[in-house]
């Protein structure tokens, strides 16, 4: 393989430096608008220089370069934020790509995004980056995720990689193929460092969330029932308020007064606004006139689960009844058990519910801490116990996470764990890339030598 000099735009903490780094290139340029993580950049890779917004730096100033790499910000395409697209100022940093691009014609450009990028505004916004990028470049695109390749963690992204068309009378990436994906058994413990004393502690609130959920997946089971394949909304439990065919918020006031809102209680308020107060969250939305059809199925199957085992669930809700409105869902994701148990896998509390999932993979790394996988299995070094602390338990630490990134090899990561969480959960997964670009790079050795041989052939 050639050695190539890169560019590493938007790049946080440098998933692509480090990918192609490792493969023999050399990164002759980076761009990070965020000071601390400019910061970190010029620490872990000394040699390179490092710019701010790239909206303020003139293309002629950025160095002659064979690949131009970038995840470029995700958070107008994804469906975690408000999705608007080529609208919000950072949707239009695609632009500024296209402009070092239609300078400089790097041989080759990598891009990532969320894989939600393919659909947003129902394929309108790919199809307008596609074109851009084809004026220039043969581009293929694929959608991965690091678990297809024996990478412990469930982390969908497009990958989008194009090769200059210039010099070429046909499409120079027509025999490229992405890795394929294969069937992995992936197992979280290869990332698990069960000595460490640098991790969140969990709080006794937690610990006790998770009990009081155990204990109603004791009961469950010795009452002879079965987990459903829907996610658990206790707060069903006991309702009887209308909502199949006019939401609650577009009801009259009579329709509301007197029915069984959330956990059974009783409706009650002057006002509609008073008696929404008494629903769940989920149900107090006035921005349609009829709930989704998924989430009539969802209140009624969680009703119907209340009718089969109301005996001992009114023994066991008035234990959730002061828990956060998402701490009252429960989302077991681990298909059926004997003796069902989450105290051997990953937990994750998420604005959806408390998630239960086998410790195969990890989800994929968010920006919050509140979202951190939690392992309930792991013993705690005695030196790291705080106070009367639980002796099994903890959050996933940063190293861990860099690991589950490719990035373990960085000197330095951002220094507190909320920082450091929203730096990996933005990073792109150098393993992935590294694999990607491997294919790519390689590509037009192979493309030659299958030309050489048909020469010689003919």
């Amino acid at each position: 393989m050639s050695k190539y000099k890169f560019i590493d735009l938007f790049a946080g903490l440098g998933g692509f430096h480090l990918a192609l780094e490792g493969l023999g290139h050399e990164c002759v340029f980076a761009s990070e608008l965020q000071p601390d993580l400019q910061k970190l950049y010029s620490e872990n890779y000394p040699g390179t220089p490092i710019f701010g917004d790239i909206t303020k730096i003139s293309v002629d100033n950025i160095p002659k370069h064979d690949i131009l790499c970038g995840g470029f910000p995700c958070q107008p395409f994804s469906q975690a934020g408000k999705r608007l697209g080529f609208t919000e100022d950072r949707g239009n940093l695609f632009d500024n790509i296209m402009e070092i691009l239609e300078f400089h014609k790097p041989t080759y450009v990598f891009l990532e995004n969320v894989q939600n990028l393919k659909n947003h505004d129902k394929g309108n916004t790919w199809k307008v980056i596609e074109e851009r990028l084809s004026a220039l470049y043969d581009v293929k695109e694929a959608i991965l995720s690091p678990h297809q390749f024996g990478i412990p963690q469930h982390r969908f992204r497009i990958y989008i990689v194009g090769k200059l068309k210039e010099f070429y009378e046909d499409k120079p990436l027509a025999n490229f193929e992405f890795p394929l994906p294969e069937k992995h058994e992936c197992n979280i413990k290869t990332i698990i460092d069960e000595s460490a004393l640098d991790f969140m502690h969990l709080r006794n609130d937690t610990r006790n969330h998770l009990s009081i959920w155990q204990e109603f997946l004791n009961e469950l089971y010795d009452n002879g029932g079965e987990l459903p394949t829907f996610p658990i909304w206790a707060m069903e439990f006991g309702a009887d308020y209308d909502f199949e065919d006019i939401a609650p918020a577009h009801q009259k006031l009579k329709e509301l007064k007197n029915k069984k809102g959330k956990l059974g209680k009783k409706i009650v308020g002057s006002t509609i606004k008073e008696c929404l107060s008494h629903l769940p969250i989920y149900a107090i939305t006035d921005k349609t006139k009829t709930f989704p059809s998924w989430k009539i199925q969802f209140i009624k199957r969680n009703r119907e689960f209340y009718n089969t085992h109301k005996l001992w669930l009114d023994k066991w809700i008035p234990k959730i009844v002061d828990f956060e409105n998402s701490h009252q869902k429960f989302e077991w994701n681990c298909g059926a058990e004997e003796n069902p148990t989450i105290y051997n896998k990953i937990i994750q509390f998420r604005p959806s519910g408390i998630r239960v999932k086998k410790p195969t993979y990890s989800p994929a790394l968010v920006l919050t801490t509140t979202q951190i996988p939690i392992f309930p299995w792991i013993k705690l070094p005695e030196e790291s116990l705080d106070g009367n602390e639980g002796l099994y338990g903890r959050y996933m630490t940063k190293d861990e996470a860099a690991k589950l990134q490719g990035m373990d090899k960085l000197k330095k990561y951002p220094e507190t764990v909320p920082s450091a969480f929203k730096a990996f959960g933005n990073a792109v997964n150098v393993d992935l890339v590294k694999l990607i670009a491997e294919k790519l790079l390689n590509h037009e050795a192979n493309r030659e030598s299958i030309h050489r041989t048909a020469a010689q052939c003919l």
